[in-house]
């Protein structure tokens, strides 16, 4: 079990994770919630050089004996709808978690969100109470050791829109539930760092695991016994082939295993290659949206037309 004094002192979300939230949140009839997953990444210790030992870093590294963790998020799950796992004074339907969680094969639950419409970012005492009994009813299986801390993080949302609809205001803020030596816990703000793709965001990507929509391959062995073909390996690679498709088309399973392995570096004309069969990939999807659109259109002027001769305007 976890050690209650352990801290989360950093808080990481892709952009692509934060956006899915966004969307469900904003496209929802009314307030949602859902739970979060990840994975927990234990921190360094800091420098003892620092010059500010008075840091909140620094100072939650001294009052425990491990250093804090980062929770990084990868991973969510959203019903549509507020109260799907807890009932109105906060208390935890372990079941109806359990079974979110088994259903998406999602990694370690980190804890849970709620969106709410044109509200302050503040927890109420029923968002409390869900923490506290979170933290307190489910312990994440995990093989690290010691174990990672139990559920511990709250992010809230708000959603605001003009009468036209014409401005959307999205606000977020995380929290981490506090454990307190006696009673139930707080939640104490913390910093929502946004983890996106290109140079500028390269020092975050030591703390963060992303996960990887392309097959898993294993390294080659020359062995006799390796090279044949199970009905099961059949089954992965017709699998792990329609996959690859569809991120890239052209592209075989065999191809893709040259890419791995102590020879990757004969092959950097077949990274080029797989590069540029994801670019025509999305060039072609990009298009087909294009040819889509224009067919809509077209079908909106048809009806508009249609409408206007009932309705003896023509």
């Amino acid at each position: 079990m976890a050690d209650d004094s352990l801290l989360v002192e950093k808080v990481t979300i892709s952009g692509a994770t934060l956006a899915s939230i966004l969307q469900r949140f904003s496209s929802s009839p009314g307030d949602v919630d859902g739970l979060l997953f990840g994975h927990f990444i234990r921190l360094p210790p800091p420098d003892p050089n620092d010059d500010d030992p008075s840091s909140s870093y620094s100072a939650a590294v001294g009052s425990t004996t491990l250093a804090p963790f980062a929770a990084s998020i990868t991973g969510h799950f959203c019903s549509g709808a507020p109260m799907t796992f807890y009932d109105s004074v906060g208390r935890i339907d372990p079941h109806s978690v359990r079974r979110a969680s088994d259903q998406d094969r999602l990694p370690i639950l980190l804890g849970w969100f709620c969106g709410r419409r044109r509200t302050h970012l503040r927890p109420s005492m029923r968002e409390i109470a869900v923490s506290n009994s979170l933290f307190e009813t489910l312990t994440p299986a995990s093989a690290i050791d010691p174990a990672p801390p139990r559920p511990c993080i709250f992010l809230l949302l708000s959603f605001s829109s003009t009468e036209n609809q014409a401005i959307h205001t999205h606000e977020y803020r995380a929290f981490h539930l506090r454990r307190k030596p006696v009673g139930s816990g707080v939640l104490e703000p913390r910093s929502l760092h946004i983890v996106n793709i290109g140079p500028d965001f390269r020092g975050q990507y030591g703390s963060f695991s992303p996960d990887s929509a392309l097959p898993w391959m294993p390294l080659r062995v020359e062995d006799e016994l390796a090279q044949k073909e199970t009905l099961r390996s059949l089954q992965d690679k017709v699998a792990g082939q329609l996959l690859l498709d569809s991120a890239a088309d052209g592209f075989t399973m065999e191809r893709l295993a040259h890419l791995i392995g102590p020879g990757v570096a004969e092959y950097a004309s077949e990274l080029e290659d797989l590069y540029r069969n994801m670019l025509l990939k999305l060039e072609g999807l990009a298009r087909l949206v294009e040819k889509s659109s224009a067919r809509v259109l077209e079908q909106e002027n048809k009806n508009l037309k249609i409408r206007c001769r009932l309705a003896g305007l023509e």
